[in-house]
C-alpha cells in the first residue's frame, strides 16, 4: 500500500521561515559592506595630504625690506577720553615699609641671550604653504668693516707661507702688505685681499699674499659657544735676509 507523502501549510512554512533567514542575513551583510566601504573611503580622503603653495626664499633680497621710519604715518582716529569714574574702593595697594620690600630682578641666562642672537626662522607657514629657506651661506657672511663680538678670537692651525715673488727677489725689492681674510664658521677662508700696502711694489707681494692665505686654516672664533664667522687681519713681511 503507497503512503501518501504530507504536504501543505506546514511544509510551506518551513521552507517560508529557512528562504527568510537566509535573506535577512544576507541582506545584512551587504550593508554591512556598503557601510564599510563608505567609512573606508571617508578615511582615505581624510587622510589625504593637501597639496601646498610652495615659497622659497634665495636671496636675502627677497624677504623684503623693513618699513621706512621716514613713511608717513596713518592718521589717527580722534577717540574721546572717557567720562571720569568713580576711584576704586577695592584693590588700592598700600605703603609698606622700605624693610619688608623685596625687589625681584629677573636676569636672562646665556642660552636665553644665545636664543635672541640666534632665533629659529619657522618654515611652516600658514593657509597651505610652506616656506623654504634657500639663502646661501656667503650672504649670511659679515661685510669686511662689520663687528662681530665673539669670546674667543680664531686661532691660526695651519699656515701657509707667502712665496717670495721671483721679480722682486731678481730686483732685491722688499715690502709688507696687510691681509684681511674672511673665516667661516669652520675656519675655511672664503675671501682674502690687501687693505694696507707698505712697499715699493704693492701688487708683486699682494698677489703671493692673498695666494697664500686663502690655504691656511683656522680655528673659528666663538661666540655665545658657537662658531662664527669673521674677518682678521695681519700682517706679511717680505725680506730677502
Amino acid at each position: 500500500m503507497k503512503v501518501a507523502t504530507p504536504y501543505g501549510a506546514f511544509e510551506l512554512k518551513r521552507v517560508y521561515q529557512k528562504n527568510l533567514g537566509l535573506a535577512v542575513i544576507l541582506a545584512g551583510l551587504v550593508h554591512i559592506l556598503l557601510i564599510g566601504s563608505f567609512l573606508l573611503f571617508s578615511h582615505i580622503q581624510a587622510q589625504k595630504p593637501v597639496a601646498k603653495r610652495v615659497i622659497r626664499i634665495k636671496s636675502i633680497a627677497e624677504l623684503g625690506a623693513p618699513p621706512s621710519l621716514s613713511q608717513a604715518q596713518a592718521r589717527q582716529v580722534a577717540v574721546a577720553a572717557p567720562a571720569a569714574a568713580a576711584p576704586p574702593s577695592v584693590g588700592i595697594p598700600e605703603a609698606v615699609p622700605d624693610e619688608q620690600f623685596k625687589e625681584t630682578v629677573t636676569l636672562a641666562t646665556q642660552a636665553e641671550l644665545g636664543v635672541l642672537q640666534n632665533p629659529t626662522i619657522a618654515t611652516e607657514g600658514t593657509g597651505g604653504e610652506q616656506l623654504i629657506i634657500e639663502i646661501p651661506e656667503e650672504e649670511y657672511f659679515p661685510t669686511a668693516d662689520e663687528f662681530v663680538p665673539y669670546e674667543e678670537a680664531p686661532v691660526p692651525i695651519k699656515w701657509v707661507k707667502p712665496s717670495y715673488p721671483e721679480l722682486a727677489k731678481k730686483a732685491g725689492v722688499e715690502g709688507m702688505v696687510w691681509v684681511q681674510a674672511l673665516l667661516d664658521k669652520r675656519g675655511k677662508v672664503r675671501d682674502a685681499k690687501c687693505i694696507k700696502v707698505g712697499s715699493v711694489n704693492p701688487d708683486i707681494f699682494c698677489e703671493t699674499a692673498v695666494e697664500a692665505a686663502m690655504l691656511n686654516e683656522y680655528k673659528p672664533a666663538i661666540s655665545n659657544k658657537e662658531p662664527v664667522a669673521v674677518w682678521v687681519q695681519y700682517k706679511v713681511e717680505f725680506t730677502l735676509k
